[in-house]
């Protein structure tokens, strides 16, 4: 077992391993090569009933933990949306661990609070969110959208629904058939039930339809139904599609519909002026979310939700039992009762120590790298009578494809999933797929942290390669 000097001894070798595993990280495949019970077969089925050394514990931590693991922060990770991590994220992290403060009111540790408060600040003129708007920093989109969906559901019901609990209520929510499936999670957990959720037709952007989202509100209220709340997309999860916040904002005022805006990845970019108008029509919306564990070099979880109302978001999560009553109630800012969770990590220390680390200026020169060198991989792939792009690049994600002439729709959608499929084999990149307008597309997001220009001609390189070899 563990004591002070071990401790010590272990932790100074623990921050040397976990220097060398970032100068080597390139060294490991990037999509773990294990297969389904690769892991857990090689761990014994029962605990220990005496403790172990900790070098033991470290030994198969690298023998069996380590090959089964997914490199995200690999310069050649270019899947999904990246989990990003930095230095100054990582050394925040270790000191939130070594704290372990539970972080729920003021009074439980009045740094962190403050601290929130601080960030969330900070960051409303650089992104151009509304002065008069507040805000905390939850874990997840997922939570925050819930969080959001459940404000919206208690004000258009004069918060009836957390009192008396759903009596008939005919609530209906509102996105595009793009949106993150996070919103249909939340209207399941919320209560109003997968049926009530209206997905709405996009256009050849894949951006949501206004019209068509008047018509849907119109029609339900034709048929008796309630319109509660519209989730735009500011990047859409497969192509990045950018929702007409400005024109949705009338609608949701028109009508008295809540308008939360979901920028969980691209909303990162509002750090750059040049991508401002991305939200033009922000002050007609309710609330937004965008996750700094994402895009902006900050160790999951770390998602700061916005919210015009801080009121009506307090008055839907609020809760006093007696051992949280405190002589600071009104005085300071309570965050458990600002979402789903009572508990709540100190998450605004590691935030501080990017933003400070970083500074603006690093953090905007960092994106426009990023932004630089997706635009040069579109080129390659507009060059390369090989490929296609599927659909114009946003910010730092392009959607492409292998495509031939004679082969039909259903014969590419194969051609491209062996090609994802080879790249990935390798262990030499990792890139995940979508379907654009019903073609298999892949993916390729250019966003890890500390990713350089070479990394991307490095994977340009096996793409073809690989091409090469179907064809």
């Amino acid at each position: 077992m563990l004591d002070k000097k071990s401790f010590r001894e272990e932790a100074h070798k623990l921050v040397d391993w976990m220097a060398d595993f970032y100068d080597n990280i390139e060294t490991y495949p990037v999509k773990s090569k294990a297969r389904p019970g690769d892991v857990i077969r090689q761990l014994p089925k029962n605990p220990p009933i005496k403790g172990e050394s900790f070098d033991q514990v470290f030994k198969d931590f690298e023998s069996i933990i380590l090959p089964g693991m997914t490199q995200w922060q690999s310069p050649n990770f270019h899947a999904y949306f990246p989990a990003n991590s930095s230095y100054p994220s990582v050394l925040g992290e270790m000191l939130t661990a070594t704290l372990g403060a539970q972080c729920m009111i003021w009074e439980t540790s009045p740094a962190a609070a403050e601290l929130e408060e601080l960030i969330i600040n900070w960051l409303k003129p650089l992104m151009n969110i509304p002065a008069n708007w507040t805000g905390c920093i939850q874990d997840t989109a997922s939570t925050a959208t819930l969080a959001a969906m459940i404000s919206a559901r208690e004000q258009k019901t004069n918060w009836s629904i957390n009192q008396n609990g759903f009596d008939n209520q005919k609530l209906r929510f509102y996105c595009s058939s793009e949106t993150h499936s996070s919103i249909d999670k939340a209207i399941k957990v919320l209560g109003a039930g997968a049926a009530h959720l209206v997905k709405v037709d996009v256009d050849e952007h894949l951006a949501i339809l206004p019209a068509a989202l008047e018509a849907a509100i119109e029609k339900d209220i034709k048929d008796g139904f309630t319109p509660c709340a519209v989730v735009a997309a500011v990047g859409t999860t497969g192509t990045l599609a950018i929702d007409p916040i400005d024109t949705i904002g009338d609608i949701c005022n028109k009508y008295d519909v809540w308008l939360h805006v979901d920028a969980a990845y691209a909303g990162t970019a509002l750090m750059l002026p040049e991508y401002h108008s991305m939200i033009k029509g922000i002050e007609k919306a309710h609330s937004l979310v965008f996750n700094p564990h994402k895009w902006m070099f900050t160790n999951f979880d770390c998602t700061v939700y916005y919210i015009k109302d801080e009121g009506t978001l307090i008055k839907t999560f609020e809760i006093l039992p007696e051992y949280l009553k405190t002589s600071t109630r009104g005085h300071v800012k309570d965050y458990r009762d600002w979402g789903v969770p009572l508990g709540r990590r100190f998450r605004a220390l590691k935030l501080w120590f990017v933003i400070r680390d970083f500074g603006i200026e690093g953090i905007q020169t960092r994106l426009r790298e990023h932004i630089s060198y997706a635009q040069w991989f579109a080129n390659q792939v507009v060059e390369n009578e090989n490929f296609e792009l599927v659909i114009e690049p946003a910010l730092n994600v392009v959607c492409f494809r292998m495509t031939t002439p004679e082969k039909a729709e259903d014969q590419l959608d194969q051609l491209n999933a062996e090609l994802i499929g080879a790249i990935n084999d390798s262990g030499e990149a990792y890139l995940t797929h979508t379907k654009v307008n019903g073609k298999y597309t892949l993916r390729m997001v250019i966003g890890q942290t500390y990713v350089q220009k070479h990394h991307i001609e490095k994977t340009w390189r096996l793409i073809q390669n690989k091409a090469n070899l179907l064809n």
